[in-house]
């Protein structure tokens, strides 16, 4: 879903019948690095921020920090650093970050799942997102498709189903916008592409790493908090193109992604300033 500097060379099983084959090496050799690059940076800027905040003497003891914090909250390293970047400072001198902050427990997460919705409060953010992607699936009728959380300004690979290898490695990291995930994730919409072989958004290695998949259509959901900012991206991916999306289909996809949209905005305002307020005392 981003261009990259090596050319994908194996086909796809296009139209034209040409035989599936595999990325060369070389390519993979990039793409790796170019993953390594980007979750390397956006945890070096959360290590700076920590390092002039806090007097810290080099980059380690701010990685310290961020690992030890992440492993007690029980919260991913690259979705702590993404809040240190994200969330303004404490005032400074302040012994509390977030003084006064009043909490509350989880929301619901009805139209998502009904195991979900039993328990809400006993559903970790790798379960609410799981479930949230299983529902859309059933939503659409396929057993393909994936969920990209917004962190870091990217569209960053978190679950995923029935895609290959290769797709995942590519699309680890989203960048720009040559992808219906990122079409959506922009336009703050759903976005459907009937037909990958012929859809003008994407890059032409992007779609042969996505036919190679197996993909011919692909759905994508915007998961927005509130106030309408980006939180994750839910995308289906379909073996034969698809002629339309119904309007029961479309409303049933908004109302899973509003329920998760809830469910992220909680995790932010209370877990992950947990955290945060850790990293400050």
């Amino acid at each position: 879903m981003s261009r990259e500097p090596g050319a994908f060379t194996g086909s796809a099983d296009l139209p034209d019948g040409r035989a599936r084959q595999d990325p060369q090496p070389l390519w993979r050799e990039e793409i790796a690095l170019r993953n390594r690059m980007l979750a390397r940076s956006a945890v070096s800027a959360a290590e700076g921020i920590l390092m002039e905040r806090y007097g810290l003497p080099a980059p380690a003891d701010g990685f310290e920090l961020l690992r030890n914090c992440s492993q007690k909250h029980n919260i991913k390293l690259h979705t702590l650093a993404d809040a240190v970047v994200r969330v303004p400072g404490p005032d400074h001198g302040a012994p509390r970050w977030f003084p006064g902050r009043a909490r509350s427990g989880p929301p619901g997460l009805a139209g998502v799942a009904p195991a979900a919705d039993a328990d809400p409060a006993t559903a970790s953010k790798g379960a609410a997102l799981g479930a949230a992607l299983t529902r859309a699936l059933e939503v659409m009728e396929t057993d393909m498709g994936n969920v990209q959380l917004a962190e870091s300004g990217l569209l960053r690979l978190d679950r995923h189903r029935g895609l290959d290898r290769q797709f995942t490695d590519y699309f680890a990291f989203v960048e720009d916008g040559t992808t219906a995930c990122a079409q959506a994730a922009t336009e703050r919409a759903q976005v459907l592409v009937r037909d990958v072989a012929r859809a003008e958004v994407f890059d032409e290695t992007s779609r042969r790493v996505i036919l190679h998949a197996g993909s011919r259509a692909c759905h994508s959901v915007p998961v927005l908090d509130e106030r309408g900012a980006l939180l994750a991206v839910i995308s289906s991916h379909h073996a034969r193109p698809l002629a339309g999306l119904s309007r029961s289909r479309h409303t049933a996809l908004d109302t899973g992604a509003a329920a998760l949209g809830r469910w992220l905005s909680w995790h932010r305002r209370t877990l992950v300033l947990d955290a945060l307020e850790e990293l400050h005392a």
